[in-house]
């Protein structure tokens, strides 16, 4: 295969012409990526899930419930931290070699790291490495997870026609919430047939060693899917980039930081509205805990038909404007979301998860369409990524962890202010890049920014 870093911009050398998969294919693919994202991110959630259960009393004893628990989401961040260089490390592959090797690798890397935390020995057995094996294992997971929902979403939107790409692209995310309903009821049934102290003791551990029996079925999947057209086009005709994500940055420095900014609300309406509820609902609020895993399973119905219908949505009317209804949503719910909660009442929980994943699923749905859109073929597996795992860490990572600290000292009100913040930061990104969803997958930004915009 040529490597031609500077390939895309020869005039000399016609752009891959767009080839739409047909519809009985795209199901094949969309299905591809859906049973593959299900799997990694059910893997990913359930650390998040069991961080707010038991991990401060397991890994982190000695620190005590409250800094217990601010470790043990300390140790959920880490994730997202390593996401970025994941992203940076399997987007570099995924450049070169293609979307679908480099899918497989993150499936089994994510695997083998979720079956090892089921079988980590506790605190209580071998004291202090427990947390710090605990640590790297999440930091495997972290990787993986960086390089994961970036390529599934090329590779279904780079099969998919323009017309339809926004639903094709939202399978991954669509497989992120089934992921979230599995994790937590996987959880609410270990709860609910076994004791606290049996829960404790072995029970959190079946979630994560379940996950052994979903690895194959997942690599299979893969498998059996080809590489993507536009990616293969790309490579055949012009080569590949030597250095994905030098040339990312050197082409498309601001679309990577907007396509950051534009992307964190999501996530930090997904992490606070999962398992940092979970832990405030079992904790701060007392509740029984199936009914806080009960709401947090009707939380993962609700962001997966949000994810379709916002996916739906901007095909129609567009990627912007759909993230923009989401986004004054977000910041309109989550001044409200902290004193309702705080009245303490079983409804109120009920209806503040289901209705805070429910947003986050609007502005999700066209997000894998709306990234895509943005970079060239030779570095947008990196580009994708690398935006979304840095959103990752500003809203997913950072929220949940700030969130005890600033409820302690300010009350509840003030850490909605700072997600009403997030969501104004977000839309003030999406207005600024605009309108994607005309957008050929297959030709070079510069042409694609230079060409007039058609009507939404």
């Amino acid at each position: 295969m040529t490597q031609r870093s500077d390939a895309v911009t020869d005039p000399a050398v016609p752009p891959p012409s767009t080839g739409a998969t047909t519809p009985p294919k795209m199901k094949k693919v969309a299905a591809a990526s859906f049973v593959g994202t299900v799997i990694e991110f059910y893997d990913f959630g359930i650390y998040g899930t069991a961080a707010a259960l038991v991990f401060p009393t397991l890994f982190f004893p000695a620190l005590g419930t409250a800094a217990g628990t601010v470790a043990s989401f300390a140790t959920l961040g880490v994730a997202f931290v390593a996401r970025p260089f994941g992203s940076i490390l399997f987007g570099h592959f995924g450049d070169k070699i293609g979307r679908k090797k480099t899918l497989i690798a993150t499936m089994l890397l994510m695997g083998i790291s979720t079956v090892l935390v089921g079988l980590m020995p506790t605190a209580n057995t071998i004291g202090v490495a427990a947390p710090i094996i605990i640590v790297f294992l999440r930091i495997l997971q972290g990787l993986a997870a960086g390089g994961e929902w970036g390529g599934a979403v090329l590779f279904v939107s780079e099969h998919s026609p323009k017309a339809k790409r926004g639903f094709w692209s939202s399978f991954p995310s669509f497989g992120g919430g089934i992921a979230i309903i599995l994790s937590n009821a996987t959880f609410l049934i270990t709860a609910l047939t076994m004791s606290d102290e049996t829960f404790l003791n072995w029970g959190w551990r079946v979630p994560f060693l379940a996950s052994f029996l979903l690895i194959g079925v997942g690599l299979w999947v893969r498998l059996s899917i080809d590489e993507t057209p536009v990616f293969a086009k790309q490579a055949k005709v012009v080569g590949v980039t030597r250095t994905p994500f030098f040339d990312a940055f050197k082409h498309q420095p601001l679309q990577i930081l907007l396509a950051t900014g534009a992307t964190a609300m999501t996530l930090s309406l997904t992490y606070v509205g999962g398992p940092y509820l979970v832990s405030y609902g079992s904790g701060t609020l007392e509740l029984e805990r199936p009914f806080v895993l009960t709401i947090a399973v009707l939380g993962g119905v609700a962001i997966s038909v949000a994810v379709l219908l916002g996916a739906v949505l901007s095909d129609r009317i567009g990627r912007r404007r759909m993230i923009l209804i989401a986004g004054v949503l977000a910041v309109i719910w989550t001044l409200t979301l902290f004193p309702l909660l705080d009245t303490r009442s079983h409804l109120a929980f009920a209806l503040g998860v289901p209705v805070t994943m429910f947003i986050s699923g609007l502005a999700t749905g066209p997000l894998g369409a709306f990234l895509s859109e943005q970079f060239a073929t030779r570095y947008r597996y990196t580009a994708t990524g690398l935006s979304y795992s840095l959103a990752g860490m500003l809203g997913g990572a950072i929220p949940p962890l700030i969130a005890t600290p600033i409820i302690s000292t300010w009350g509840s009100f003030a850490f909605g202010c700072v997600m009403a913040g997030i969501a104004l930061v977000s839309i003030i990104c999406v207005l600024v890049i605009g309108e994607t969803k005309q957008y050929e997958l297959d030709s070079d930004e510069v042409s694609r920014r230079s060409a007039a915009p058609t009507p939404s």
